[in-house]
């Protein structure tokens, strides 16, 4: 069944067109929560609410616009919410700043890809795990704002009306994000090599 029908039939009570939608995009919504919430159980709990609110208010989706970003929206506001309450800001001001200069790799180099090959399982895992890491260190709102940036690949506009902030808010919020992000990995990488010596 197409996504078009799967709609109509929501709307018309038929909770198989519910069915069919989660089967589409729980997976890809499931890891954009984790990404901001950086805790599996709560973003599997965050989809799932907002399933049920997709479901509740479906009769407000207009059907002629494209419901992957209405839904994953709904997805990364969520998420923001849950990790708002559930952690605060953690400041990053104590990181040295010998750590902070500009290196040749970029953020969108170290995010996981979400469709490794089996021969770079390994690789990416490692690469996840130090990612992961390093973007729990972060607000909740740095983290949606990268987030949204690189994973669902949004512009500054439209992050901006997501995140409820001006694009200007969108753009520090990224420039800091990546900056944060750079020292962190690299004093992951500095402390990795010193223990493999």
């Amino acid at each position: 069944m197409d996504e078009q029908r799967a709609i109509l039939r929501l709307k018309q009570g038929d909770i198989g067109g519910l069915a069919v939608l989660v089967k589409r995009y729980q997976t890809q919504a499931i890891q954009t929560a984790y990404l901001i919430t950086h805790d599996l159980p709560l973003a599997e709990d965050v989809v799932q609410d907002v399933f049920l609110q997709i479901y509740r208010y479906i009769g407000r989706f207009d059907p002629d616009r494209p419901f992957a970003p209405w839904f994953m929206r709904s997805v990364v506001n969520a998420a923001v919410q849950a990790a708002k309450r559930q952690q605060a800001a953690l400041s990053l001001d104590h990181i040295p700043p010998e750590f902070g200069s500009d290196g040749d790799i970029t953020f969108a180099d170290l995010l996981p890809d979400p469709a490794p090959t089996p021969d770079s399982v390994l690789e990416i895992e490692e690469i996840e795990t130090a990612v992961e890491q390093a973007l729990r260190q972060l607000p909740p709102e740095q983290r949606a704002a990268i987030v949204l940036r690189y994973y669902l690949d949004l512009d500054d506009e439209t992050i901006a009306a997501e995140l409820h902030c001006a694009p200007g808010t969108v753009r520090w919020r990224l420039h800091t994000a990546r900056k944060q992000l750079a020292i962190i990995l690299r004093r992951l990488i500095v402390m990795i090599t010193l223990v493999l010596r």
